[in-house]
């Protein structure tokens, strides 16, 4: 861990518990803005509370207009190594600090941040506002909705993916939709754990810090377990269960540091996992097994992990017919369905589709907005952690 991405999040804890909201932290580099002065830091010491007592005490000199103030440069010196951050009450606002327009950011609120999510807020449509959100698989399919989704209420959104075209385009597309930055790309493979080191260390340098981890990416290869090749069922084991391991860790990591700085900020990881995490899939049991060991995952990190404020939970949807898993003319599930005989009788790509929307009792597929919904209830369901929510259309039901 170098000095940036280890000191961000403290800096970024250190304001949302100043300010009680999100805040963005933006490293700049090893040398001094000539703009203007920065808040020099100096923390000698690896022990995050230790070094989250450091930030405080210097953002309490910081005074503007004779209110308590955020400083919109930041110095931070870690293990002798200098590292210059900006830092704005939103991405927006990171221009007017680098530029010095901004030298500080006078605090209006005279309360700072005391419960699960600092200032609560006032309507659904602000759960995730200016939060950073991370999705992964977020390129296409049920990814792509969820960050077009979480940037229409108001979030910033780190989209990761092993499509890094695909990852780049949709970031240019939604900052140019939005008018403003909203999105930024990185590649990640999910299943290398240095690849996932590298991603959370890209977010803490380019916002601070992680609000919220949706661990969306996954894999689909049925076949009868008497004729699936061990290699293939290894490999749909490695991306959707051990790879939510590798993330979780990781984000969570970024989130402890974060919440040193700010005990009482609520952070969330959700696993977009399936309704074969609830039951069992014919012909699909390696899809199945690491969606039901993947909960396990989330019961077991939620236990472990509330300790620093962070909630970890999972969304089950049912099926998402109209995305590529389902629809792909080649490698679609309809398609592989078909040439496995899973659905006795059908002859055709639709023939196999009818016969899973007759499964569900509201007679259509999951969609992107359902899911969307469900991401935002668990964020914002402060009380609640560890669970497995069905987003199915009735097909599956808790018990």
């Amino acid at each position: 861990m170098n000095n940036a991405s280890f000191t961000a999040p403290l800096i970024r804890g250190a304001a949302i518990q100043k300010a009680g909201k999100p805040w963005t932290v933006r490293f700049l580099g090893k040398e001094a803005p000539s703009s203007q002065s920065a808040v020099r830091i100096v923390i000698d010491t690896d022990d995050e509370k230790t070094a989250a007592e450091i930030v405080h005490k210097a953002f309490d000199t910081v005074k503007e207009g004779g209110k308590n103030a955020i400083p919109a440069i930041v110095e931070a010196v870690y293990k002798e190594e200098n590292a210059f951050f900006i830092t704005a009450p939103d991405m927006s606002s990171l221009k007017a600090a680098e530029s010095g327009t901004a030298a500080s950011w006078p605090i209006d609120n005279a309360e700072p941040a005391k419960t699960g999510n600092a200032v609560c807020p006032s309507c659904r449509a602000d759960v995730v506002k200016n939060k950073v959100a991370l999705v992964t698989g977020g390129a296409q399919g049920f990814g792509e909705e969820i960050v077009r989704g979480l940037i229409n209420q108001g979030a910033v959104v780190c989209i990761a993916d092993l499509n890094i075209e695909g990852a780049e385009k949709l970031a240019s597309t939604l900052n140019t939709e939005q008018g403003k930055e909203v999105a930024f790309a990185v590649k990640v493979n999910v299943a290398d754990e240095e690849s996932v080191r590298e991603m959370v260390e890209t977010i803490a340098l380019t916002a601070g810090g992680l609000d919220l981890c949706v661990s969306n990416a996954g894999v689909l290869r049925a076949s009868s377990i008497l004729e699936q090749d061990i290699a293939s069922f290894r490999f749909v084991t490695d991306i959707n269960y051990t790879a939510f391991a590798i993330v979780s860790k990781h984000c969570a990591n970024l989130m402890k540091r974060q919440n040193a700085a700010c005990p009482s900020w609520t952070s969330d990881i959700i696993q977009i996992n399936s309704k074969s995490g609830l039951e069992g899939s014919n012909k699909n049991g390696a899809y199945a097994g690491g969606k039901f060991g993947s909960i396990g995952l989330v019961e077991s990190f939620a236990l472990e992990l509330v300790s620093y404020g962070i909630k970890v939970n999972a969304v089950c949807p049912g099926n998402f017919f109209d995305g590529p898993l389902w629809s792909d003319p080649e490698k679609g599930l309809f398609v592989q369905y078909l040439k496995t005989g899973k659905v006795p009788g059908a002859k055709t790509v639709q023939d196999v589709k009818a016969f899973y929307e007759a499964k569900v009792p509201m007679n259509r597929g999951c969609s992107g907005p359902d899911v969307l919904k469900a991401v935002l209830y668990l964020v914002e369901q402060v009380y609640e952690t560890g669970q497995a929510l069905p987003v199915t259309g009735g097909q599956v039901m808790l018990h």
